[in-house]
């Protein structure tokens, strides 16, 4: 039997209104411009982890992943603070916390530094969830830290068998991630650092290491790190964030590093961004962005122990 009927009701809908509209308040009441752009490019994410989809025709054309790209090359045209919601795609995105079509909220703050930022989000963020206590009472870590103390982990020394040996992996887990020092310390995140979050508040991890700068500036009081966060809610993560890289020739580098590490994995090249790079060279103001997966805002506020649970539809491809 096809499949026809939604996933959620429309209470469920209801909520998630009223949730955009605590979202565009919040930002009216900041001067922050909503904007819209995009969904359709000639250029794809280069980011090994994350898969952009390609549309069919006679010129390649992607899907974007984040409306990202084209939100700083407003900014570099002039404009000021700014925010987005838009449907955003991914490839090969799936799980009880992930659909390859979701819902995507990013903003850029001109002139905040690391630690503007994080309140802003996590600001935001309570004000979502109707708990405004959770802005207050985050917890804010250095990721060097929380490894260290959780794990007995040194981010900047220990090499993939010392990664590998804290998180107990297997033949086939060693296998499978090799001499992937990122995706170590991805995977140690995930199952030993992220689970001694407290479950009934936001946690913030802050200053990634360097390699794992993404777009993000190197901070500027120590090279070793970037002034990139996350937040969680216990282990689920909501939020990606950077004070922003503005050099252009560095970004250049960051995506032939990207291109080096996907052609490594024998995934796809794909081309690289010269619109933004263009807006670097032209000038990008002093910012930072953040980037919050909205269905994974309603889950929270919701209760629902899955994505499914708070979209309309995961699936009209007609399966059964």
């Amino acid at each position: 039997m096809l499949q026809w009927r939604p996933t959620s009701d429309p209470d469920t809908a209801r909520r998630r209104a009223a949730m955009l509209a605590r979202v565009r308040a919040y930002f009216d009441e900041q001067d922050v411009v909503a904007v819209d752009t995009p969904a359709v490019s000639a250029f794809a994410t280069s980011d090994p982890n994350i898969e952009s989809v390609a549309l069919h025709g006679r010129s390649p054309r992607f899907l974007h992943t984040s409306p990202e790209s084209a939100m700083k090359c407003l900014l570099a045209a002039g404009y000021p603070d700014i925010y987005s919601i838009c449907r955003v795609f991914r490839g090969a995105e799936a799980g009880s916390n992930h659909l390859p079509e979701f819902t995507l909220l990013e903003w850029y703050r001109r002139d905040f530094q690391l630690a503007g930022i994080v309140a802003d989000t996590t600001a935001l963020i309570a004000r979502c969830l109707e708990q405004e206590h959770l802005g207050d009472s985050a917890q804010v870590y250095d990721y060097k830290d929380v490894f260290r103390d959780t794990a007995g982990i040194d981010v900047f020394s220990a090499d993939c068998a010392a990664l590998a040996d804290a998180v107990a992996a297997d033949a086939a887990l060693r296998r499978s991630l090799g001499n992937d020092r990122a995706a170590w310390l991805d995977w140690l995140l995930v199952s030993r650092i992220a689970p001694s979050f407290a479950s009934d508040r936001l946690t913030v991890l802050q200053h990634y290491p360097t390699p794992q700068a993404a777009l993000a500036r190197v901070c500027p009081r120590d090279a070793r790190v970037a002034d990139r966060f996350e937040v969680f809610y216990g282990t689920l993560e909501l939020a990606n964030g950077y004070v922003e890289l503005s050099d252009a020739k560095e970004q250049r580098q960051r995506f032939l590093d990207d291109l080096a590490i996907r052609k490594h994995k024998g995934q796809a090249a794909t081309p690289i961004d010269e619109l933004l790079l263009a807006a670097l060279e032209h000038g990008l103001p002093d910012c930072a962005g953040v980037a919050v997966g909205f269905e994974r805002l309603q889950m929270i506020h919701d209760g629902a122990e899955k994505i499914s649970d708070v979209v309309t539809f995961t699936d009209r491809s007609g399966g059964e």
